[in-house]
């Protein structure tokens, strides 16, 4: 979901005063947000912004996993505010957005500290090995539950698990009767991955208002 839409989870007037005091972005940054915007291809909002930027400043992971690039705008934030060394791998099948998100890598000159994934995510997670000190998950909502079991082995000891977009535009409040039909699979998959999160034991999740709704797990 594009910034442009209203969250169904923090009021209107309350979020653009939080975002009055965000930290600036790049240039770079700033021209690829407005012309998200401008052709609704959506990326993370001014206030997931926000706590990625955090989370970075507190973790400094050295290895990173994004599943769901988009146009690159996530990957991008996260190279610019970490470490040089830190390396990002992030994961996207959308075919259209792909060339596009391989030439703001370049245009933002950090090309070389990510690697780029195409294709299912379902698959190229089963076939990752090694440890990420950082998950983001920001692709399809209704698969979250179906990659649990590869990011939960993924994710090293003391690593961050961030889910971004779990609150559906407010949809998951509801009852299922109240879901739009086509909309209840992905409800009730979020729904089995909200109750996952926080009843695994390997994790200590926290649910936040932020957007359309976010989770920050921690891996024991």
């Amino acid at each position: 979901m594009g910034e442009s839409e209203v969250s169904m989870i923090v009021d209107e007037r309350m979020a653009a005063f939080i975002n009055s005091f965000a930290s600036p972005n790049s240039e770079f940054l700033d021209n690829l947000e407005k012309f998200s915007l401008e052709t609704n291809v959506p990326i993370v909002r001014k206030e997931m912004q926000s706590l990625i930027k955090f989370l970075l400043a507190m973790k400094k992971p050295h290895s990173i996993l994004e599943v769901g690039t988009a146009i690159g705008f996530s990957a991008i934030l996260m190279a610019e505010n970490s470490d040089s060394d830190t390396h990002i791998t992030t994961i996207e099948k959308y075919e259209k957005r792909i060339p596009l998100a391989k030439e703001n890598f370049l245009k933002a000159g950090v090309g070389d500290r990510i690697t780029f994934l195409e294709g299912d995510a379902t698959d190229i997670l089963a076939s990752l090995t090694g440890e990420y000190d950082l998950i983001f998950m920001d692709a399809a909502k209704g698969q979250y539950i179906n990659f649990m079991p590869d990011v939960l082995r993924l994710l090293a000891p003391g690593g961050i698990l961030l889910s971004d977009n779990v609150m559906q535009d407010g949809d998951i409040l509801e009852s299922r009767f109240a879901v739009e039909r086509r909309n209840r699979t992905i409800y009730a998959r979020m729904r089995d991955y909200l109750y996952e999160l926080t009843h695994n034991n390997c994790l200590e999740t926290v649910i936040l208002p932020v957007g359309d709704g976010v989770t920050v797990s921690v891996k024991k």
